[in-house]
């Protein structure tokens, strides 16, 4: 096990949103660049192995990790909710506020990672002014961007759209996204990767990818000037 993730378990968290108390994960190594909010997927959980896989990564680099449930059991019940991505945001909203009252994280800088339709909350989210800090950086890994509708417009946290090569509905999706996005954004296509990138190596490198991008940006001010599209 690497030795960052064996000095540092992961802390189980209940955390107020919303009027209800949603599980999580949180582990924070010694001084972090930053911390990381998971968002996860439609049917996915704090528990989703890819996310997990990925979180891993960020702890290595000396990043801190959130995952949480964005929704309880007898919620999720009601398949409307698992796709109402305003629920979802505001959720969000309030896991960032309860964040930022913990000492351990209150100076840290936020980022988001989003997957499938996480991600359109976490843009919804970091387009909100006045929930709790500002967000530094936001990361979506195969996903649905365009479900974040007219919000994109005003996402100024530097933003990495990462998609599958082989995903072309969902690639289409997102290349339209990213040029509604006000702030910095690039676009990563992993080659040969499918919309859950199971392909030998696929998710190591979309984790590589979201890693370097959230070491770049966590913990210093977001560049006015855009970088070149991938």
């Amino acid at each position: 096990m690497n030795e960052t993730l064996h000095d540092h378990l992961p802390e189980p968290v209940l955390i107020p949103a919303g009027g209800v108390r949603l599980s999580g994960i949180l582990t924070l190594p010694p001084h972090p660049l930053g911390v990381v909010v998971f968002v996860h997927g439609s049917g996915s959980s704090r528990l989703s192995p890819r996310n997990r896989f990925v979180a891993d990564q960020l702890v290595a680099a000396n990043l801190g990790t959130l995952l949480f449930d964005l929704l309880t059991p007898t919620e999720e019940a009601r398949r409307e909710n698992v796709f109402d991505i305003p629920l979802l945001a505001e959720r969000l909203g309030d896991v960032t506020e309860w964040l930022a009252a913990r000492p351990a994280a209150a100076d840290l800088t936020v980022g988001y990672f989003g997957a499938s339709t996480g991600a359109a909350a976490a843009l919804v989210a970091a387009a909100r002014p006045g929930r709790g800090r500002s967000i530094g950086a936001v990361v979506s890994r195969g996903g649905r961007p365009d479900l974040a509708g007219d919000a994109l417009g005003h996402v100024t946290a530097p933003t990495l759209l990462i998609v599958g090569g082989l995903d072309t509905a969902v690639l289409e999706l997102n290349r339209a996204a990213l040029m509604q996005l006000a702030g910095v954004r690039q676009l990563a296509i992993v080659p040969r990767a499918t919309h859950l990138f199971e392909e030998p190596g696929a998710l190591e490198h979309a984790a590589l990818l979201a890693t370097r991008w959230f070491e770049r940006y966590l913990g210093a001010p977001a560049p006015a000037a855009r970088v070149p599209v991938a």
